[in-house]
């Protein structure tokens, strides 16, 4: 069997900084740090944290008094902010830089006077960080059957933005319909949107072209993961999302000569080489990594990590 890798594929540079974050808030003040929500949505990598003394919590009540906290990749809304501030919780935004622009262009449309239109799945974290991150008129939309019904006046100026993890072809069909339902309205270009996002994508659909099976390693959790399972399946291949090798069914490879691999944004390597070495061990396989873009993009970490590590090397 032959077995080529997506390139590129799992972690982006929002969900390295959101891990970096932890790690090095973890040595720098010590443990424990608590993390409100999973600090991305990946089970090994949560359990990685944990075990080098991160604590995982559901709301900021679960916090003790004093403690440092973490705001996940997701990013939070300004409810919570406020909730952390009145504690005076020392706080670590993790937020990825990309969905605070999300948040930044929201915010700048609201008050240009505009109702806002955000178009992603309802519940995401993502999604409830940017409602709670913009005050006055937003409107949620998942689809262009659902702009329709949104209850704003032809005549009345609107503006969209979109959660980071739907790509431009995600979003094409639903900016297209809210386009032909409203005469002014704004919204950010098209390279605003997740690079990571559509570079996977992007190139699951290019090896979908070239392999007999599909394998998407990530959680059912997450949105970008999910999508790109859809894609492989749109694309005529069958697919399969897992969370890691012990989810490998031998059974799916039968007959199979070239199995393609992919994984989702908050998928560490280390996953995909287990399922690489799962599958070498039902005979022998070639491996090899599809050509494709090499992300180079890296996000600054906040400074009041870099300050506290600084005081923390002085004191040693």
């Amino acid at each position: 069997m032959r077995i080529i890798l997506a390139q590129p594929r799992g972690f982006c540079a929002g969900v390295v900084r959101a891990v970096e974050i932890v790690e090095r808030a973890l040595e720098s003040y010590g443990r424990p740090v608590y993390v409100r929500h999973e600090i991305v949505h990946n089970r090994r990598v949560v359990e990685s944290l944990e075990a080098k003394g991160a604590r995982f919590v559901g709301e900021l009540e679960e916090v003790p008094e004093g403690a440092v906290t973490v705001f996940s990749a997701h990013g939070v809304a300004r409810s919570v902010e406020a909730a952390a501030s009145m504690r005076r919780l020392p706080v670590l935004d993790a937020t990825c830089p990309l969905v605070a622009k999300v948040h930044h262009e929201g915010r700048r449309y609201q008050a240009m006077g505009r109702a806002v239109i955000l178009i992603g799945h309802a519940g995401h974290p993502e999604v409830v960080g940017t409602l709670g991150q913009i005050p006055g008129e937003v409107h949620l939309v998942a689809s262009a059957a659902e702009v329709e019904a949104l209850p704003i006046p032809r005549d009345r100026p609107v503006a969209y933005i979109t959660q980071t993890t739907l790509s431009v072809d995600d979003t094409r069909a639903t900016i297209e319909a809210l386009h032909r339902r409203f005469r002014d309205i704004q919204g950010p270009d098209t390279r605003d949107i997740c690079y990571a996002t559509q570079n996977r994508q992007t190139a699951v659909r290019e090896l979908a072209k070239r392999v007999d099976i599909l394998l998407v390693v990530g959680a059912a959790n997450s949105s970008n993961s999910n999508r790109l399972r859809e894609i492989g399946t749109e694309q005529g291949v069958p697919c399969y999302l897992i969370p890691d090798a012990t989810a490998l069914r031998p059974d799916w490879l039968r007959g199979a000569d070239t199995i393609g691999i992919t994984a989702g944004a908050s998928a560490p390597e280390e996953l995909v080489q287990e399922v690489v070495e799962a599958i070498r061990r039902l005979g022998p396989v070639e491996v090899s990594t599809m050509p494709g873009l090499v992300e180079d993009v890296q996000f600054k970490l906040p400074a009041a990590l870099l300050e506290q590590e600084a005081r923390t090397a002085a004191a040693s």
